[in-house]
């Protein structure tokens, strides 16, 4: 038995020789890479650069794109560079970093989807009152919960993790993730458990609670109301919806893969399921706000062709 704190590494076990079709994998992950920056980063300038777009909606999706900047750094750079790498092993401390932070990433997504969908609420519900009822500050308050609240939550769950005794070194994935580390524990990890449903239960089914209450009260409200209403709702929740059907699709494929064994399915499937929510969520979304939006088509159009 071994101290996690005398862990001073961890190696891969998913990770096999592929010869020199590494580099021909290394070239396709840094072309997703670059262009998750370079979508998120212009759908960010365009919203914090045009005036027009400084309104709720908008800024809870910079805050998304932000957040998918973040989430894709604390994967791909790591991952690049285990695709080139002859020895699949991992600091305990860059571990330890990298669930923090693709962890904090699942769950800001989680809070800013639920936020967006009490913006859309609102905007389609109580339409009269809805410039009253989502001030700029409370914009601000939202964004700045969206993003404290999983910080802390994952900080505690790393503390938990970092003081737990390990049999073993070898994290069954290409990258870090919270469940293997605890699966290598020697004793009983009762309040680690425990700890995540308890936090699963309360959150995330109350921000699944949250958004289906917000888009029945959406759907009542379309079925009795305006053509413009109708038209208003699929033209900025189509958007929403799709994009947290996705996620959820992602997270999903990531459970069930590091939760159930699947050693009789192919190992390229395994990598696939695990990496499905992280390298697609940050290209689907922005490519699907930027082409359904019309604001945001419009400017980003006439950045990239110089017309209008």
């Amino acid at each position: 038995m071994m101290n996690s704190s005398k862990v001073s590494y961890f190696t891969f076990g998913a990770y096999f020789d592929i010869g020199l079709f590494k580099y021909l994998f290394f070239l396709i992950f840094m072309c997703f890479y670059i262009l998750i920056i370079c979508v998120n980063l212009l759908l960010i300038v365009v919203i914090c650069m045009n005036r027009s777009l400084h309104e709720p909606m908008y800024m809870f999706l910079c805050s998304l794109f932000v957040n998918e900047l973040y989430g894709s750094s604390g994967l791909f750079p790591f991952l690049l560079t285990q695709i080139l790498s002859d020895i699949h092993t991992v600091s305990a401390s860059l571990c330890y970093l990298q669930i923090f932070v693709l962890y904090t990433y699942v769950n800001v997504q989680f809070y800013n989807l639920a936020v967006m969908s009490y913006d859309r609420y609102l905007a389609i519900c109580y339409p009269l009152q809805y410039n009253t009822r989502m001030t700029s500050n409370k914009v601000a308050v939202l964004i700045a919960l969206t993003w404290f609240f999983p910080l802390l939550a994952i900080i505690v769950m790393i503390s938990l993790n970092a003081s737990l005794q390990l049999c073993d070194n070898i994290v069954d994935g290409v990258y870090c993730n919270n469940y293997s580390v605890v699966k290598l524990a020697c004793y009983d990890t009762t309040v680690n458990n425990l700890y995540g449903l308890i936090y699963t239960f309360i959150v995330l089914f109350g921000l699944t609670v949250l958004i289906l209450y917000t888009y029945t009260k959406i759907f009542k409200v379309c079925l009795w109301g305006s053509k413009q209403t109708r038209q208003k709702a699929v033209s900025t929740c189509t958007p929403h919806l799709a994009s947290l059907l996705n996620f959820s699709c992602g997270c999903f494929l990531e459970i069930v893969q590091s939760r159930f064994d699947m050693s009789s399915a192919p190992i390229i499937l395994r990598i696939f399921l695990s990496l499905y929510f992280i390298i697609c969520q940050p290209l689907y979304n922005p490519l699907l706000y930027g082409m359904n939006l019309t604001k945001i088509h419009i400017i980003c159009k006439s950045i990239l062709f110089g017309k209008m």
